[in-house]
């Protein structure tokens, strides 16, 4: 199979002790399902929150590292007021409930992206989910959230200029190991496979500078709809292809 995935068909086998160890995920296509559905928007995110719990349960079954989700960008402000809210709303029921399920599961938890705009009580919420998970092992979902890769960028060329002019450091200091340590996503590997649903095939400013070697999986299948086997054939394409990050094999 190659880059794209062909919707139902059986998904082949995985080797599950050769899996990536960082999958990031585009979770595409809750507002087309919903509307295919004659359903308001907000129904669709509520679908599609309840499939990233099965998705992010499933990855730390099957030995997953990194799970890294885009939920919500810094263009999705645009929306309209009642979808920010239900989205909003979806993200302080699932914090609620994995805070009072995190010492059983044991899933670390990090936000990648400003909060700031975020209500106290959601920026409290992150903060304590954090908090809670620092001293656990074995699987860690990043969720990207009021997260644009172009600003996250800016943010760390801002920071290290500011450290120039303070005289804390010189340009020939930055190099990209150093420059990967001012991200939001500081000490996360970067992403071996990235998936994308809904059909669409782009990027959307999703961490830009950690995909650069990054392998692609695009699905027509709506996130919603997104599943195991779904999830299958996306670890399947990518154990199908040679990674040589620029070189020759």
């Amino acid at each position: 199979m190659g880059l794209f995935g062909k919707g139902r068909e059986r998904a082949p086998k995985v080797d599950f002790d050769h899996l990536p160890r960082h999958v990031a995920i585009i979770m595409d296509g809750n507002g087309r399902w919903a509307n295919k559905r004659g359903l308001p928007r907000t129904a669709g995110h509520a679908a599609g929150a309840e499939t990233f719990r099965r998705i992010a349960t499933y990855c730390k079954e099957i030995g997953l590292e990194y799970l890294t989700v885009y939920a919500f960008s810094t263009e999705n402000w645009k929306r309209s007021e009642e979808e920010v809210g239900a989205i909003m709303g979806l993200l302080k029921k699932y914090l609620l409930e994995a805070i009072g399920q995190m010492e059983r599961d044991r899933v670390k938890m990090r936000f990648f992206g400003d909060l700031t705009p975020l209500s106290q009580e959601l920026r409290d919420l992150c903060r304590r989910t954090e908090e809670i998970s620092t001293h656990y092992e074995g699987c860690q979902v990043n969720i990207c959230l009021n997260y644009g890769g172009r600003d996250e960028i800016l943010r760390a060329a801002r920071a290290f200029a500011g450290e120039c002019a303070a005289g804390r450091a010189v340009p020939e200091q930055l190099d990209e190991t150093a420059f990967s340590g001012l991200l939001f996503s500081a000490g996360v590997p970067d992403p071996d496979l990235i998936i994308r649903p809904s059909g669409e095939v782009r990027i959307s400013n999703f961490l830009l500078w950690q995909s650069a070697y990054a392998e692609y999986y695009f699905t027509d299948v709506l996130w919603p709809d997104f599943d195991q086997e779904e999830l299958h054939r996306a670890l399947a394409s990518y154990q199908g292809r040679s990674r040589r990050f620029g070189g020759v094999t």
